[in-house]
């Protein structure tokens, strides 16, 4: 039976942090909150932690921030819409890949050994939860917004009042849309590498 709902914010890189947030479902505390950066931190994480079977996964997807040259850099990934004319605009640099394929072997080596793990996009999901600001993301402001939304709409009432690190408060949102899927209230919105990618109804 599914006790802890786990979500991870992972990072593109080891240079930018991933956090890790553990929250008990039956009494809705969180009990783990914490920041990692290379993928030796993300395996460490799981070989230690003793409840991966009775626990639910939701990991979010980074974005690929793999720097473009020339006339490509002005098609930049996060910026321009991909449609269906691919003949024209040669994936070249592989500049139409979102999203980073960091800790997708680990993953999927999870999965296959009967872990629950399921994927998230951030943005998309705090569209979805009411969690979006108007502020440039990841910003201080941004920051701030997000966790007080956490604590006065959603109950996180243990959380500091001093600022804590955005990727920790993604890895809140994660656990959010994890326990969502437990009551069935959550879809598949695409498959990325194996493993579906959910988000809210």
């Amino acid at each position: 039976m599914i006790q802890y709902s786990v979500g991870m914010s992972l990072g593109p890189s080891s240079s930018i942090e991933s956090g890790v947030a553990v929250r008990e479902i039956s009494t809705g505390n969180l009990i783990y909150v914490d920041k990692l950066f290379s993928m030796q931190d993300v395996q460490l994480f799981f070989d230690n932690y003793s409840s991966l079977k009775d626990s639910i996964f939701c990991i979010s997807l980074p974005w690929d921030n793999t720097m473009m040259e020339g006339k490509w850099r002005v098609l930049s990934k996060p910026y321009q819409l991909i449609h269906s004319k691919e003949d024209e605009f040669l994936n070249r640099d592989n500049w139409m890949q979102r999203f980073a394929t960091r800790g997708c072997e680990l993953f999927s080596k999870l999965q296959n050994d009967g872990v629950e793990i399921v994927r998230y996009e951030t943005y998309l999901t705090r569209l979805k939860l009411n969690l979006y600001s108007n502020f440039k993301e990841r910003s201080s402001a941004d920051c701030k917004f997000l966790q007080s939304a956490l604590k006065y709409e959603f109950g996180f009432d243990l959380l500091p009042t001093n600022m804590m690190p955005v990727a920790q408060l993604e890895a809140i949102v994660g656990c959010l849309l994890a326990e969502e899927k437990l009551k069935n209230k959550t879809k598949k919105i695409f498959d990325f590498r194996g493993i579906d990618v959910i988000n809210l109804m």
